[in-house]
């Protein structure tokens, strides 16, 4: 069977429809306060939530994707890696750029977790861009 080929279009796409959700978590204060309440362990479980929430709209709800055939690195579907790398770096970008964690007085530890956060939004925006377009 013919690997898909993952094209800069595809990366492109995911990063469109990451950025669109990604925005208004950014600049939420809400997003920041939960942030900052939130223990190391909640932050973890957040992001399996985003690997699960991006495997499962990549590979689960698109049956004409099959990650076993698609290109790899370590075993990992370099769809997927974009796919995260999207995730959480659209949301880390916009909150740099906006200057979010001084704005909210919070300093960067938080900005982790509210990117994490952010990033539950961010890759549905990316994973149905993905495989929408």
């Amino acid at each position: 069977m013919r690997r898909p080929r993952f094209r800069p279009s595809d990366i492109a796409q995911q990063v469109v429809g990451g950025f669109l959700l990604a925005g208004p978590f950014v600049v939420t204060e809400e997003v920041w306060s939960l942030a900052a309440n939130m223990a190391g362990w909640q932050a973890l479980a957040t992001v399996g939530i985003v690997t699960s929430v991006g495997y499962g709209a990549l590979y689960k709800a698109d049956r004409g994707r099959d990650p076993e055939i698609e290109e790899e690195v370590a075993g990992v579907p370099v769809r997927f890696i974009s796919l995260m790398a999207v995730a959480f770096g659209s949301v880390a970008l916009l909150a740099f750029v906006f200057g979010a964690p001084d704005t909210f007085d919070t300093g960067w530890a938080v900005g982790i977790r509210a990117v994490c956060i952010g990033a539950v939004f961010s890759v549905v925006g990316a994973a149905t861009a993905d495989s929408v377009f």
